[in-house]
C-alpha cells in the first residue's frame, strides 16, 4: 500500500504544477519599452536559469537532514539568491512607487503577484534556520529544525507555483541579450557570474567546518 505521505506530497506537487500552468497561460505582463525594466526583467531572468539546478540539488540532498552536500550547496546558494531577492525586490519597490516605466509594464499574474511575499519570506526563513542549524546546531532550541522544516514545506509548494509559471519566461530573458544590444548586458552578467563565484567561495570556506548539528533521536 502506498505510503500517505508520499501520495499527500505528490498531490500537492500536482496542484501546485497546474496552478502555476494557469497563471503562465494567463500571463498578462506586456513587452517593457524602457531600457532599465527590461534590463531588470534579464537580470531577474539570468538567475533564475542559474538557480535551477542547485536548487533542485538542495532538495535532494535535503532529504537525509545534516548531510553535508545539502549544507554546502545551501551555503553556494546564498550570494545568488540574494541577487535573485534584490532584483525582485527593486522592481516591487519602483513599480508601487509610481515609476511609469514599470507601471507600463504591468503587475504580474494575480496568482504569482499574491504568493510572491510569501514566498520571499518563506525563503529568508528556510535560508536562515539552515544557516543557524549548521553554525550551531540545537545550541539556540530544538526548534529551529521545526521551523526550518515548516519553512521548506511552504517554500516548496510556492516555488514549484513560481517555476512553472515562469518555466518558459525566464530562460527566454537569459537569452535576450544574446539577440540585441541593451545596455549593460556586461554588468547583469557580471553580477550573476559574481554571485555564483562568491557562493562557490562561501562554500568551499565551511568545508574546515565542523558543525555542531547532529540529528536527535528518531528525526527524520
Amino acid at each position: 500500500m502506498p505510503d500517505p505521505k508520499l501520495v499527500l506530497a505528490f498531490a500537492v506537487i500536482g496542484a501546485a504544477a497546474l496552478v502555476g500552468a494557469w497563471a503562465a497561460r494567463r500571463r498578462s505582463d506586456r513587452t517593457a519599452s524602457d531600457p532599465g525594466v527590461d534590463g531588470n526583467a534579464r537580470l531577474t531572468g539570468y538567475v533564475a536559469v542559474a538557480l535551477l539546478i542547485p536548487l533542485a540539488a538542495e532538495v535532494v540532498t535535503g532529504v537525509r537532514p545534516g548531510l553535508v552536500p545539502h549544507a554546502l550547496i545551501g551555503f553556494f546558494l546564498v550570494p545568488p539568491v540574494v541577487l535573485k531577492l534584490g532584483s525582485v525586490g527593486y522592481r516591487f519597490a519602483r513599480y508601487y512607487a509610481g515609476d511609469p516605466g514599470y507601471r507600463a509594464s504591468g503587475p504580474p499574474h494575480p496568482i504569482t503577484r499574491l504568493i510572491g511575499p510569501a514566498l520571499v519570506v518563506a525563503t529568508v526563513v528556510l535560508f536562515g534556520t539552515g544557516i543557524e542549524l549548521w553554525l550551531f546546531g540545537f545550541q539556540l532550541g530544538e526548534e529551529w529544525l521545526t521551523w526550518h522544516k515548516l519553512a521548506f514545506a511552504l517554500w516548496f509548494v510556492l516555488m514549484a507555483i513560481h517555476v512553472v509559471a515562469y518555466l518558459r519566461r525566464a530562460p527566454d530573458l537569459a537569452l535576450a541579450d544574446s539577440r540585441d544590444g541593451l545596455p549593460g548586458t556586461v554588468m547583469r552578467r557580471s553580477l550573476v557570474v559574481a554571485g555564483l563565484l562568491f557562493g562557490a567561495a562561501l562554500a568551499i570556506a565551511m568545508l574546515p567546518f565542523a558543525s555542531p548539528f547532529t540529528l536527535l533521536p528518531g528525526v527524520g
